[in-house]
């Protein structure tokens, strides 16, 4: 069970990824376990010594306490120092930034993808939509002549 930001790969460039663990309630963990997550519009943050979720909406578990939820809390991130010291040199430096690609379970942990990415321009958008409907086409017509 996998559940992926769609639009990181289309807004960003994704230059390198890094695997982190994330710190959750049980019936999150839960929650997420039955695919009821979104990553869509969240990112990650650096600040001081630790990195953060920021904006991720995972629903509510229905066997669980829904009083007092809030669905898109900052959770944070499980990284190693060297990682973290590593990461906000590169985003300080330059226009990168941190975008959670995926969420899944990696051997019963909860791991988050995380990419360093370049904003597209809209002009490298654009593109992306046309090589997709040029490669659509192919392919219907690639079955039609079959």
């Amino acid at each position: 069970m996998k559940i992926s930001n769609k639009k990181a790969f289309f807004d960003y460039q994704i230059l390198e990824t890094f695997e982190a663990g994330i710190n959750l309630f049980g019936s999150e963990v839960k929650a997420v376990r039955l695919g009821r997550a979104d990553l869509n519009g969240s990112f990650v943050r650096v600040i001081g010594s630790e990195a953060y979720l920021v904006n991720a909406k995972i629903f509510p578990y229905q066997s669980g306490q829904v009083e007092n939820y809030d669905e898109r809390r900052t959770r944070k991130l499980l990284l190693h120092k060297k990682e973290i010291i590593s990461l906000k040199s590169r985003t300080d430096g330059a226009n990168l930034v941190l975008v959670p690609i995926s969420l899944y379970f990696k051997h019963g942990f909860l791991k988050l993808e995380v990419g360093l990415g370049k904003g597209k321009k809209k002009y490298e958008k654009r593109a992306s939509i046309k090589k997709k409907d040029l490669q659509r086409r192919l392919e219907q017509e690639l079955a039609d002549g079959s």
